[in-house]
């Protein structure tokens, strides 16, 4: 269920960068490459071989899309104290929630969570090690370089098949030491359906033992969306709305003159306001949900199920356990919905929700 498999059969410049971890006392690695670059090759090769050394390991998974660590659409920390042959053998001890496997829209927040899984990981290993998406143009770029300037890595690998990453590296040598490496022979294409195909199977396996919980808002924090803030509208107002543009509203708050209304269309025909904000209601069935806990960590996720505007409850399908649901304190909605039989139903806009 993971394309990284553990291999002692490594170029040998990743021999001399092993040497170069195990003669320090305390370093953090950030692994960054394009696609299919071996990164996760190289985070498990080093990985093994520093435990086998005797030196305490921390991993963070940040490849939301290719998740080593369950569960997809989060960054992950794991402190393995044994050898693996993937990274999905790992157990991960805390997480941050991102919501998509497509993050190009949530730069701040893939580098707030690794800033924050790195600050953890540091409490507990010598040598952690940072696996990045293999996003690295565009928003990518900016990501890469935003996540060096708050973690700070003493070293910056960087995987390149033909110096396609020299303006990479110029941009993160201020925020450590770059090291470059050829990506490996050994390195094999993984085509977009293969990588579809492996999600599926992870989001099958973390949702196979889910079951129904329901949240009040009176109880939890909902975030990631502009949904139930502000007044609540009366059904005077939700009729004038669905009048004036033929939806049915399903419910609304004005919060400063601004009006979020959840809708569904009676006729199929653009139109829109600057100061009405429609979400569609069939675009919140089974949307992705973070269940996080007071100190904004991910405990799990949820796929919402049903919503109650009235009474202001949520059913969410959780794998989480009632010690775990007892600690939610926050609801986060992501931006992509998935079915709890691995199915991907779609991204979403980050404006959307």
């Amino acid at each position: 269920m993971n394309k990284a498999i553990y291999t002692r059969d490594v170029p040998p410049d990743r021999l001399e960068l092993l040497a170069e971890l195990s003669s320090r006392d305390a370093v953090k690695v950030m692994v960054i490459g394009g696609l299919d670059a071996g990164k996760s090759t190289l985070v498990t090769f080093l990985a093994n071989e520093l435990l086998s050394l005797g030196r305490s390991v921390a991993v963070v998974d940040s490849d939301v899309g290719q998740k080593g660590i369950l569960p997809p659409a989060t960054i992950s920390l794991a402190l393995p104290d044994e050898n693996f042959s993937s990274l999905s053998e790992l157990e991960g001890v805390a997480h941050y929630f991102i919501g998509t496997v497509s993050p190009s829209q949530f730069t701040g927040e893939m580098a707030v969570g690794v800033k924050r899984l790195v600050e953890l990981a540091e409490r507990s290993a010598e040598i952690v090690l940072i696996d990045t998406t293999g996003f690295v143009t565009g928003p990518g770029f900016e990501m890469k370089r935003l996540k060096a300037e708050l973690v700070r890595p003493d070293l910056i690998v960087l995987l390149e098949r033909n110096g396609e990453l020299d303006s990479l590296a110029r941009a993160l040598s201020p925020y450590g030491e770059v090291v470059r490496l050829t990506v490996s022979e050994n390195a094999k294409a993984v085509a977009r359906e293969e990588r579809r195909e492996i999600r599926f199977e992870k989001w099958r396996t973390y949702f196979s033992n889910a079951r129904l919980a329901e949240f009040s808002l009176s109880e939890v924090t909902l975030t990631g969306t502009s949904l139930f803030t502000g007044r609540p509208l009366d059904e005077r107002e939700k009729t004038l709305l669905s009048r004036a543009f033929r939806w049915l509203v399903l419910a609304g708050w004005e919060n400063e003159g601004r009006y979020t209304v959840v809708k569904a269309d009676e006729e199929s025909f653009p139109r829109g306001y600057r100061s009405i904000h429609a979400v569609d209601f069939e675009r919140l069935s089974n949307l992705l949900v973070g269940l996080l806990d007071g100190d904004g960590l991910c405990l799990g996720l949820g796929i919402l199920k049903w919503v109650n505007f009235s009474a202001e409850t949520l059913q969410l399908l959780t794998p989480l356990d009632e010690v775990a649901l007892g600690e939610v304190r926050e609801l986060r909605f992501g931006r992509m919905r998935v079915l709890e039989t691995g199915e991907e139903l779609g991204l979403m806009r980050r404006d959307e929700l």
